[in-house]
């Protein structure tokens, strides 16, 4: 009786570590099932003629045995055949010769060895049940938003757990180099790889990729996570500083308006959790000459010379604009690279050193909007930008018509003539 009861409490402890670790029923019930075939194939020789019947719920299993019935005195095979009289004895008394006769086993015939073999077999099988889901679930979450407390500070990674008490791995090269953390600490990061090596899942999480600020936009701002607003290209150096192109599809909503926030109160969260790095927002257009304009923002740009098919682009600037295209320690020309796919060179715009330029805006009472606009898109910006450009190249590349470019060129030659 002590064997049996062994038995029923090992299958209400596995039932009890399914719950704990997620593992679903119909798995778990195929386990067991296996498990105590394969105990019952090294007993009877094969389990071909046994019923196993796990209930995991109320923590009990049950087996039964399927044996023809012989005459007496005929039986073969033990394991195949009972007798007429052991059937009828066996609680069967309306049985005949030819028919079936189920017989339940006890647990007690198992031996104390094989159940312990079902035990460790059990184990190890639900361990990899445990390990599979685990890897299957993050593996399905890469590049998502998670959460962990802080566990373990090593010196060349953290240890942290979820809510689940699984394990995550932050490594020191994933993580924002002004971080600091303490044991107990909630750290937000994304899911940057999951390795099953040797059946043994490993969640790599990472807080400098560019998922991880992506997924923060998602969070703080609506539209994009509805879909409204979508987010074009990143361009990030962790900790220092951090470029994002949105686009809108819907007129009425200013992308970079809503990514910013009333005062600034969406994107300020996200600065605080990039531990002060600075973001620049800015809207997503298919014009590379336009893009990189804005991508090298505040900077104000005179002409771009681009170089589509190795993706190099040539970017003329008053004197007094480089240093901020080139922004501290280089980072600004370095992201706006980034962020649009060319390689950057910026120059000094030599021909207007020491002398007055003028920017398309200020013609806005003699040419139209909607022209000036056309130019700047092209990476044309200001009056001796214009006037340097051939006039064929010019109706060619912004798309105009020749008597406007004759009327648009006397005008700007005229101010200078001035």
């Amino acid at each position: 009786m002590a064997k049996r009861e062994e038995a029923v409490n090992m299958t209400e402890q596995f039932a009890e570590f399914k719950d704990l670790k997620d593992i679903d029923k119909t798995t778990l019930i195929s386990v067991l099932e296996e498990s105590f075939r394969s105990v019952l194939s090294k007993m009877f020789g094969n389990d071909d003629n046994f019923d196993v019947i796990v209930n995991p719920d109320k923590g009990d299993c049950e087996i039964y045995q399927n044996l023809e019935v012989v005459n007496d005195g005929e039986v073969e095979n033990p394991n195949k055949q009972i007798s007429l009289s052991d059937a009828q004895a066996d609680d069967d008394p309306d049985c005949e010769v030819g028919e079936e006769h189920t017989r339940k086993i006890d647990f007690a015939k198992f031996g104390r060895r094989a159940i312990l073999n079902l035990r460790q077999t059990l184990a190890s099988k639900i361990l990899d049940l445990q390990k599979d889901a685990i890897y299957n679930k993050f593996k399905a979450l890469e590049g998502q938003l998670v959460a962990g407390e802080v566990y373990q500070v090593w010196k060349r990674e953290v240890l942290l757990l979820d809510d689940e008490k699984n394990e995550l791995i932050l490594p020191k090269e994933e993580q924002i180099p002004t971080d600091i953390y303490r044991k107990g600490d909630v750290v937000r990061a994304v899911i940057e790889n999951v390795d099953n090596t040797n059946n043994n899942p490993k969640v790599i999480v990472s807080r400098t990729s560019q998922n991880f600020l992506r997924r923060l936009f998602e969070q703080e701002v609506p539209e994009i996570h509805d879909g409204l607003i979508v987010i074009r290209a990143v361009a990030r150096i962790p900790g220092e500083r951090a470029k994002i192109a949105v686009e809108s599809y819907d007129d009425r909503i200013d992308p970079v308006g809503a990514c910013v926030g009333v005062k600034g109160a969406r994107i300020h969260g996200i600065v605080r959790e990039l531990r002060n790095e600075n973001i620049d927002v800015i809207n997503y257009t298919s014009n590379p000459q336009l893009l990189i304009q804005r991508a090298l923002s505040p900077a104000k740009i005179s002409s771009i010379r681009l170089d589509d098919v190795n993706k190099h682009a040539e970017v003329f600037l008053r004197p007094e604009e480089v240093s901020l295209a080139i922004g501290k320690g280089g980072l600004n020309i370095k992201l706006a690279s980034i962020l649009t796919g060319y390689s950057i060179d910026v120059y000094r715009d030599v021909e207007t050193e020491g002398e007055e330029d003028i920017y398309l805006d200020e013609f806005k009472d003699e040419v139209d909007e909607w022209v000036i606009e056309a130019l700047k898109n092209v990476g044309l910006a200001t009056a001796k930008s214009v006037l340097r450009t051939p006039r064929e190249e010019l109706i060619d590349r912004a798309d105009l018509e020749e008597d406007t470019v004759d009327n648009l060129l006397a005008i700007l030659r005229t101010e200078f003539e001035d």
